[in-house]
This record gives structure tokens, C-alpha cells and sequence, in this order.
């Protein structure tokens, strides 16, 4: 029987994730951050996502190609076997998956989307604050100009457009976290459902797994959404979402945690005592 290919990933939920942390704007709409003399300050840059690496190519198959994550290491497939000249290859044993539907009834794929929007939902906060504070400022340095000397006014612009500059990169860090965070998860649901799927296929004799909205018709005996969506919520509940940061540096890979350096022999275990 032939392995049926890598479940393709989760591009709809992915989108609906990072939608859902989309970059915040340091500015609302038709407003413009300025200091005065210095006239107005540029919007701040939208966070752009992290590039993706390029797919590794897939080999021709008869039904639309799929490749795994591009954010975990691709799994080992099985080796493809070359049918002798004249073999037919073996009768098509198809498999009908709604994804969509088995990640509404996720419970690991709504913790998820719940604190996305927690996440940002806060950053949003944060932003609005920020803004009042900048606001406040540009009103106080309007007022106190008239009894201010043109170097005192120059450093409290100065002061503020390095504030706004500060808390501009803040934001932006904080929300390629956001996203970086959402990424990680989404891979560690993609790669449970895609051994989901396989264990399921297998148990039903199934050599080609399709997503519903490829499907025009199909008889009720070729789904396997239902049995796919159970299994998948008994083994993954919960996943591991990375925590948030400040935004006073950009987020860094998870490293292992150091080991301490050997300490010498305690005094009387290997080393002669000492003598006064």
C-alpha cells in the first residue's frame, strides 16, 4: 500500500493567525506624529514577517502537490518505488479531510487563537498609551515654549523624537514576537494533525488523503474529518506557545540552558589539606 503524502500545511489557519496580529500602527488613521521645528515624522514602518524559505521541490504525483512546513525539519518519507515497465500502479484508495473543520473543534488551535488575540489585544493597549504620553508631551513643549531658550527647545524635541523613535522599535519587536510565537505553534499543530491524518488513513487502508474544498462530491464513507478530529483532540490539547517579550530586543531562538562548569574537588576529597 502506498504511504499517503505529507498533509500540506495549514495556510488558512496561519493567515487567520497572524491576521489576528496584525502590526499595529504607531499612528491612527490620518493622524501624523510630530515635533515641533522639526516638522512631521515619518509613519512607522509596518512589521514585515520573516522571509520563508524556499519549499524543497516535491516529486510528480497524480493529485496536487503538498509540502510540509517550512518552519520544522521536513519528516522522513518513505522511499519512492519505481513500478516495473508494464505494472499498473495500485487501485486509488481516497481519503476525504475538512481541515478547517477539525481546527474549529480543536482545542489546541483555539488556545492558540485565544492568546494571539490576548497578545495583541494588549499590545494594542500599550500602543494607545504610548500615544497619550507623546500627545501630552507635544502639548507641554507647545506651551512652555514662549519661556524656553532655543537650546532647551531643541533637547526637549530632541528628548521626545528619541522617545517616539524608542518606543516605535519597542512595537515593532514586540509584534514580530507575536508572529514568531504564532508560527512555532501553528508548526507544532501541523505536524501533530499530519501524523493524525497518516494513522487514520492507514487504519482505513487509504493511499490518498484530499482536502475537502478540492472535493465536489463524495459519498459520506470516504470522509474521515470526524474520526481525524477526535484522535487529534485526545492526543494534542494544548501546544507551547513561546513567551511574550518586552520588545526591548528582538525575540532570540530558545537555546538549552548552560551547564555550569565543573567545580574542583572540595577541600579533603582529592586535595591535600591546607597548612596554616
Amino acid at each position: 500500500m502506498t504511504a499517503p503524502c505529507p498533509l500540506r500545511p495549514l495556510p488558512l489557519a496561519l493567515a487567520a493567525l497572524l491576521a489576528l496580529a496584525a502590526p499595529a500602527s504607531a499612528q491612527q488613521p490620518g493622524q501624523e506624529w510630530f515635533v515641533p521645528g522639526q516638522g512631521q515624522q515619518p509613519r512607522p514602518p509596518a512589521a514585515q514577517p520573516a522571509p520563508q524559505p524556499a519549499r524543497p521541490a516535491q516529486p510528480a504525483q497524480t493529485q496536487p502537490a503538498q509540502t510540509p512546513s517550512a518552519q520544522r525539519p521536513p519528516q522522513a518519507a518513505q522511499p519512492a518505488r519505481a513500478l516495473p515497465p508494464g505494472q499498473p500502479p495500485p487501485p486509488a484508495v481516497i481519503g476525504i479531510v475538512d481541515i478547517p473543520e477539525v481546527q474549529r473543534v480543536s482545542t489546541a488551535f483555539n488556545q492558540l487563537r485565544e492568546e494571539v488575540e490576548r497578545r495583541r489585544q494588549r499590545l494594542n493597549d500599550d500602543l494607545q498609551r504610548e500615544q497619550n504620553g507623546w500627545r501630552e508631551a507635544q502639548q507641554r513643549l507647545a506651551t512652555d515654549r514662549a519661556a524656553l531658550t532655543p537650546d532647551q527647545v531643541r533637547l526637549r524635541e530632541r528628548e521626545l523624537q528619541d522617545r517616539i523613535t524608542d518606543s516605535q522599535r519597542i512595537f515593532r519587536n514586540r509584534q514580530q514576537a507575536i508572529e514568531a510565537a504564532a508560527q512555532q505553534a501553528i508548526g507544532q499543530i501541523e505536524e501533530g494533525l499530519a501524523g493524525i491524518v497518516r494513522q487514520v488513513a492507514q487504519s482505513r487502508q487509504v493511499n490518498i488523503v484530499l482536502p475537502r474544498p478540492l472535493v465536489i462530491m463524495n459519498e459520506p464513507a470516504f470522509d474521515l474529518t470526524e474520526e481525524v478530529a477526535s484522535q487529534f483532540n485526545r492526543q494534542l490539547r494544548t501546544v507551547n506557545i513561546p513567551a511574550e517579550t518586552d520588545g526591548a530586543a528582538p525575540a532570540a531562538p530558545a537555546r538549552p540552558a548552560a551547564q555550569a562548569p565543573p567545580q574542583g574537588p572540595a577541600q579533603g576529597q582529592g586535595q591535600p589539606p591546607r597548612r596554616n
